[in-house]
């Protein structure tokens, strides 16, 4: 099956960028390598293509309270322009997808983002939900019909606000609103997948190139960088960190409690998660602190005295901490921060501590001094 290209397949060819399959998508993994453009974004700013990702519009009468009995969050709660980080999950509480979803700051209804490949999926289940309950919306999959790019770092805002028609400076985290680049209506929001402050930008598809050369002279990113910053940034991975049929995880389990209203109506999921959260969970994600520089990959054992009692979901060598870091699932009696472990990494025991998922917060500069 061939995959698909993203409309800045051609720009990104001609700027010499590699290639990788994300999500049934041909995306740009580096434009010049994961080293500088993670750098960039840490220190100045840098754009990413992120028009794999999945968009999804919700409309109608009854779009509130189906929004809310199929994601966990409250999103009664959403104001015009707020958006909301949340998860889809089954009626045994595992995780199918996290989402942002986004209240439009212009027009009733919903914008909500799926992971790449999943909007189909989505699709259908917010239209069979509809249809079950003879509910009055209008489910729209507008993956191709919208753009998508992310400009994160300490620089985003100003960088963005020197090309866009109205500022971004006093737009609040996790809220959006409109603005032109280019000539080109583009809907902004305060959100992103880096750690660093940044917007996302959606727009029409067809004037994917004109946004994109807006931003000439900004570093160029790929998806390379993106998944070394989310990781420092303690952020999860769909597919990796949790998945429903490789990695099935509730979303006590994967620290996402914090997105769970459990004394909302009614959400997929709810009965199952009100029962874990009464009696506690197995298992628990945590960070991992490897020492020396063996990057402990998805897979592979936590143990503790050479029983195993958990394995790794991600790992990489951190190019702002210069070490490797992971994070994994390990029995929840060996969840408490300080807690020593080893790492079975190709046959050999590497020592790790647990730590604070968010690395960015959690390691401190002088533990690079190896």
């Amino acid at each position: 099956m061939s995959l698909q290209k993203p409309p800045l397949s051609q720009v990104h060819q001609s700027a010499g960028a590699d290639f990788t399959d994300f999500g049934g998508w041909e995306m740009p993994v580096t434009f010049d390598s994961i080293r500088t453009e993670h750098a960039a974004v840490r220190n100045a700013v840098g754009i990413f293509d992120v028009s794999h990702m999945s968009e999804v519009s919700v409309s109608g009468p009854d779009a509130t309270e189906l929004m809310n009995i199929l994601t966990t969050n409250d999103v009664r709660t959403l104001e015009d322009g707020d958006a909301q980080y949340s998860c889809i999950l089954d009626s045994d509480g595992v995780i199918i997808d996290d989402i942002v979803i986004y209240r439009y700051p212009d027009r009733e209804g919903y914008l909500f983002v799926p992971n790449a490949g999943h909007g189909t999926q989505m699709v259908d289940r917010w239209s069979s939900t509809a249809s079950r309950r003879e509910l009055s919306v209008t489910v729209e999959d507008r993956t191709m019909e919208t753009g998508l790019v992310a400009i994160q770092g300490p620089g985003a805002i100003e960088t963005v606000d020197s090309i866009g028609t109205g500022s971004v400076a006093d737009l609040s985290r996790f809220s959006s609103m409109r603005t032109e680049i280019d000539g080109v209506d583009c809907l902004v929001a305060r959100t992103g997948y880096t750690g660093e402050d940044g917007v996302e930008i959606f727009f029409p598809s067809a004037e994917s190139t004109a946004v994109w050369n807006a931003f000439d002279g900004v570093q160029p990113c790929g998806l390379g960088a993106r998944n070394t910053l989310r990781l420092e940034a303690g952020l999860l991975l769909s597919g990796q960190d949790f998945d429903p049929e490789t990695e099935p995880r509730t979303p006590l389990e994967a620290g996402l409690g914090f997105v769970v209203d459990l004394e909302k109506p009614e959400f997929v999921g709810q009965e199952s998660l009100r029962e874990q959260n009464e009696n506690g969970v197995d298992e628990t994600l945590v960070g991992l602190r490897v020492e020396g520089r063996s990057i402990a990959r998805t897979g592979y054992p936590i143990e503790v005295d050479g029983n195993e009692i958990g394995h790794v979901t991600s790992g990489t060598l951190s190019p702002t901490f210069e070490r490797p870091i992971a994070l994994g699932y390990v029995d929840s009696s060996y969840a408490d921060e300080g807690t020593s472990v080893d790492v079975e990494v190709r046959n050999r025991t590497v020592e790790a501590t647990i730590i604070d998922q968010r690395f960015l917060e959690s390691l401190e500069p002088e533990t690079t001094e190896d």
